[in-house]
This record gives structure tokens, C-alpha cells and sequence, in this order.
């Protein structure tokens, strides 16, 4: 696999977000805490963009002179610039602080001397009312100066796009707490995104020239892209790769278009809107998926959208069922799935609903049966909990393939990577574990092995375990067992010569797919209940994956002989500090 990247921020970077961020002492007043990200983050990313165009800025001035005139100039500039955006106004944030008297006329100047790209980027800031506050307040000039000191500067020379990225997120998951957000909905640290990365490029074959898609439909700021493409140019420099995102936030999605412009990537593949309600990428597919949906979530917003598209059947992304109204994640899986190319593979996180909750022929079951049905399901990886800054429950990485290769064809591998994990030395919310690079390539190592029952790492300390089961295992006929109804001298009830069913006795039970249900009948029901029955009309599939169960692993419990000895030395401890504490106060 790719050598190992820095999995979380560096003091570096993290100084320089502190630093930045720092520049909220001089907003306290005019601006509650919780608004500090309305001025920081714009401020960022217009920062950036100056830095990275300041090189080429005379050049710039030089060919719009040249070419104002003409219909056409957008192609001009940018190859003057040398980005895919520009900037034609005569300030520089030098020059802005020349002219302090003129500091809000010279600042918008500036900012409409931007390319159409950005002032998108901008719009989504809702800067304009932001920028009259810090005038109102005398705090333009000042936020200005300090952006524009030596520790402020974000050039690509000194601060690379990766380390960037890093400042975005770091900002970002202050802003979200400073609002009371929830800021796991933002961000997704990166030694998960690499562990998702190395899963999904395990097995590929990158030596071949080509292009490479790659799809988050839920992006915010767009860093499961940008590593993606980082581990995928570790192992072929030379492999084009093109990325597609999908944000509703509009913070989170202009740090991301912003950022994919200075990366060189088309912003245009950079989309805003709500996944669920207002698909941006109908009729694409992508050769990969990456993605962080939130979870326990509801979709009431997006309900009348959600159910229209269900109900197109097959030409929808929504076919297979429903989940519940209060979790929507399982949508964003067969979004995923909708998107994925016939050989596309996907990685997404989900919590511990999807692999069980909901009865046969419920939405979450059906949707599991629609995965599994289709051979899609190829492995799922419990991770540690305190894995997120946002909860401490359990989460899952489920890998899912159009075009899995024979060996995995029809199984699917579990695995258990709730003990491979390195504490932190200090917490991020409540993150308190890390993917450290061993424990990555434990888990790729069980993943590519594809063993059942092995074990990775030392059991006393970091491991993993992998199971491999049979797609139809997870499978189950809930059959419904009926009883007569009897009179009052206990003779079954008949109508038309047929027992009534008596609803008081009705009762259920799961046959695993595996077997017949005739002969689970037999051996289960009849010897208990001889008059009982199978009503086969209300015979229903489901599907569950009881995840926690395969890894159960008993533990013995202590013997009596040593608790009675345990006790009965902690009694005598006890009478001991007694009669010492009654003799000192004798």
C-alpha cells in the first residue's frame, strides 16, 4: 500500500488554524462566538486564493488589459493565473492596507475582481452582510492587517493543498462546536478516510493509463476526495483522477469548491444541494464511492422528494424500500449503489442500525435484501468506538462491490476491528482512538487475505478478526405459526372444514434461508404444538447481520470459590481500618 501519510493534523498545521482562528480576540463584541466562522472562514479561503495568485497577479493585470474587450476572456486569465479562477482588481491585501480611509470600497473591489467560479464560492459565504458588520464594528481593517501578517500567509509554496485541507477541516470542526453543531456532520478524521481509501484500492489495478471517477455525495469539504486522489497518485503518479461531490452545506461546500479549484480540478464537478432531495449526478455513474452520510438523521425535509423518487420503481434510486423516517442512511447506500459504475466498488460509514433494525419485509430489510440479493455486500469493518469527535458509539465501514472477483463471489467477510486502535494522547471531542498506520495494515492485511476465522495482530493487545460467511446466512423466512380456536368444550373452531385460526395464539418464527422450513417446522413447532400450522400467505424474507453475535466470545465467569475469597479478604480489610479508626479516637 501507499507509504504512510500524516493520519492526523501537525503541529504545523494545527498552529496555523489556531493562529487564524485567533483572529476571533478581535471580533468579541460585534460578533457572538458561535458567528466567529462567518468572518473566519471566508476570510480563508479568500486568503488562499490571494496567496496562491499573488505569483502570477502582474501578468494577470498585464493580459486583461490586452483582452477586456474581448466576448470571450475567462480562458485568457486563467492561463495568465495559472488556476482555473483569477483575479483582475488592481488591490492586493498590500495595497488594501495602504488605503485605510478606503478600506471597504477597495476590499469589495477586490472581492468582484474574482473569476464567476469564485463569486460563486463567495455567494454561498453570504459575505456581502458579514463584510458591512466588520465595517460597522471597525473590524474590516483590522481582520485584513492580520491575515495579511507572514503567519497568516497561505501561498501553495509554504502550505501545500493536503496541509490546506487540513486548515479547512481544523476550522471548520471549531466553527460546527462554537455553534453547537454537530460537527462529526463536517468532519471525518483522516486515519478513517485512509483506512477507507486503502480498502477500496486493495485490490485495484492501477497500472494502466486511464481516468478514474471518484464520488462523495456527501463531501462536505471535500477531504475523502482529495485523499482518495492522494493514495491513488501514491500508486500510479500518472493515472488521471477526476472527482465529483455533492454538499448541502454552503460553508462546507465553497471550502470545497475553493479547494478543488486550487487544486487544479474542474469546480464545476463540485455541486450544491441536498443528495437525497435534489441529485445533482443523474445519469452518472463512478468507478468509486466514498462517502460519510449522517446518521441518525431524519429525512422529514426531504420526504415528499424521497417517496416521488421511490416510487419510479427501477428508473429510481429508491426501489428496494424505505428506512425509517428518523435514520435516513441507508438512502445514501442506495444512492451509492445507483451511482456506482458495473465494476465500481464503495466505502461508506454507517452506525449499527442498517445491519439490523427492522423486521422481515420492513425498508431497512428490504434494502438489505436488495445488497445481499445482488452479491453488492462484500465486507463490513467494525471500528473501535471514540472514533468520531462527535459520538462515542460503535460505527461500521461497509465495502460494497458491482463486480466482486470470483473468490468473494456470494460471501461476505466480517470484520471485527473494534480492539485495533491506538489511544490518543489528548482527545478531540469525544475522538479518543486512532487508525494508527499498524493497525491500517492489520485490517487492509484481513481484508485482502479474505480468512475465515483468522486473527490479526496479538489478541492481548491490537487485533482484528475475520469471518467469511455465505450472503444467503444473513437470510431468513419469518414464518407466521397459527393455532386453532377452540369452544368452550376446547374442540378447534371450523369454518368450511378448515380450523379458525385463533389471533391470541398466533405466533412467529425465523427459519434461516438455509433450511426448510418444513423440517424447522417439524423439529421446532409440532412437537410442543401438535394442532399448529404455517400460514405460508404471510411467509416473509428478511435479512439482518448480527454483527456483535459472530464475534461473541464468552467469557467465563469467576469461580465462587474466588469471590467468597475475594469478599471475605475485603471484609476483614474493612473490620481491620474499623477497629484501627474506633482505637485511635478510644
Amino acid at each position: 500500500m501507499p507509504n504512510e501519510k500524516i493520519n492526523i493534523v501537525g503541529t504545523n498545521i494545527a498552529e496555523k488554524a489556531t493562529m487564524i482562528w485567533n483572529v476571533a480576540d478581535m471580533l468579541r463584541g460585534p460578533f457572538k462566538p458561535h458567528e466567529y466562522g462567518l468572518v473566519i472562514l471566508p476570510m480563508t479561503v479568500v486568503k488562499r486564493f490571494h496567496d496562491c495568485l499573488l505569483p502570477t497577479y502582474q501578468a494577470v493585470q498585464d493580459t486583461y488589459e490586452k483582452v477586456k474587450n474581448l466576448a470571450v476572456i475567462d480562458g485568457f486569465l486563467c492561463r495568465a493565473s495559472k488556476y482555473q479562477f483569477y483575479n483582475i482588481s488592481k488591490f492586493t491585501f498590500d495595497r488594501l492596507l495602504a488605503d485605510p480611509d478606503n478600506i471597504e470600497s477597495n476590499f469589495r473591489d477586490y472581492l468582484a475582481g474574482f473569476s464567476p467560479n469564485v463569486q460563486d464560492v463567495l455567494a454561498k459565504f453570504e459575505f456581502d452582510s458579514v463584510i458591512k458588520r466588520m465595517v460597522d464594528s471597525n473590524t474590516l481593517y483590522l481582520v485584513i492587517k492580520e491575515f495579511n501578517s507572514p503567519k497568516g500567509y497561505l501561498g501553495p509554496d509554504k502550505i501545500s493543498a493536503v496541509d490546506c485541507g487540513y486548515i479547512f477541516e481544523d476550522l471548520v470542526r471549531r466553527f460546527s462546536e462554537s455553534f453547537g453543531e454537530e460537527a462529526g456532520a463536517h468532519f471525518t478524521s483522516r486515519d478513517i478516510i485512509y483506512l477507507m481509501t486503502d480498502l477500496l484500492l486493495s485490490d485495484a489495478d492501477l497500472t494502466k493509463e486511464g481516468n478514474i471517477t471518484v464520488y462523495d455525495m456527501t463531501m462536505g469539504t471535500s477531504q475523502m476526495l482529495s485523499c482518495m486522489e492522494e493514495r491513488i497518485h501514491d500508486l500510479n503518479a500518472d493515472i488521471q483522477v477526476t472527482c465529483f461531490g455533492q454538499e448541502f452545506n454552503p460553508s462546507t461546500f465553497a471550502i470545497a469548491k475553493a479547494d478543488m479549484m486550487i487544486r487544479g480540478g474542474d469546480p464545476n464537478n463540485m455541486r450544491f444541494g441536498d443528495t437525497l432531495s435534489d441529485d445533482q449526478f443523474k445519469g452518472f455513474t463512478f468507478q468509486y464511492c466514498i462517502s460519510n452520510p449522517p446518521f441518525g438523521i431524519d429525512w422529514k425535509r426531504e420526504q415528499k422528494a424521497v417517496e416521488a423518487e421511490a416510487a419510479r420503481g427501477e428508473l429510481g434510486r429508491f426501489a428496494p424500500g424505505l428506512p425509517k423516517i428518523s435514520d435516513g442512511q441507508q438512502l445514501f447506500v442506495l444512492n451509492g449503489l445507483s451511482k456506482l459504475a458495473p465494476n465500481g466498488k464503495m466505502a461508506i460509514i454507517q452506525n449499527g442500525s442498517p445491519l439490523f433494525s427492522g423486521d422481515a419485509g420492513s425498508g431497512p430489510s428490504e434494502i438489505r435484501r436488495y445488497i445481499l440479493e445482488n452479491d453488492w455486500l462484500d465486507a463490513i469493518v467494525q471500528l473501535s468506538t471514540d472514533q468520531f469527535m462527535n459520538t462515542g458509539i460503535s460505527t461500521y465501514i461497509w465495502v460494497l462491490s458491482k463486480d466482486k472477483p470470483l473468490h468473494r463471489a456470494g460471501k461476505v467477510q466480517l470484520i471485527d476491528a473494534s480492539h485495533c486502535f491506538e489511544p490518543r494522547r489528548k482527545s478531540i471531542g469525544t475522538k479518543r482512538n486512532d487508525i494508527t498506520e499498524r493497525c491500517r495494515n492489520l485490517i487492509v492485511q484481513a481484508y485482502g487475505e479474505f480468512r475465515n476465522d483468522a486473527v490479526y495482530g496479538d489478541k492481548a493487545g491490537v487485533y482484528c478478526q475475520s469471518k467469511i460467511f455465505d450472503a444467503e446466512t444473513f437470510g431468513y423466512n419469518k414464518i407466521t405459526v397459527e393455532r386453532p380456536l377452540k369452544d368452550e368444550a376446547g374442540k378447534p373452531v371450523l369454518k368450511k372444514g378448515k380450523p379458525v385460526a385463533d389471533p391470541a395464539l398466533r405466533d412467529t418464527e425465523n427459519v434461516p434461508l438455509t433450511e426448510d422450513i418444513d423440517a424447522y417446522f417439524a423439529r421446532e413447532v409440532l412437537p410442543y404444538a401438535p394442532d399448529a400450522w404455517i400460514d405460508k400467505t404471510k411467509t416473509k424474507v428478511g435479512y439482518e447481520i448480527p454483527m456483535t453475535r459472530y464475534f461473541y466470545e464468552y467469557q467465563a465467569p469467576e469461580p465462587v470459590e474466588d469471590i467468597i475469597t475475594r469478599i471475605t479478604g475485603l471484609e476483614a480489610d474493612i473490620s481491620d481500618s474499623l477497629q484501627s479508626l474506633f482505637h485511635k479516637e478510644a
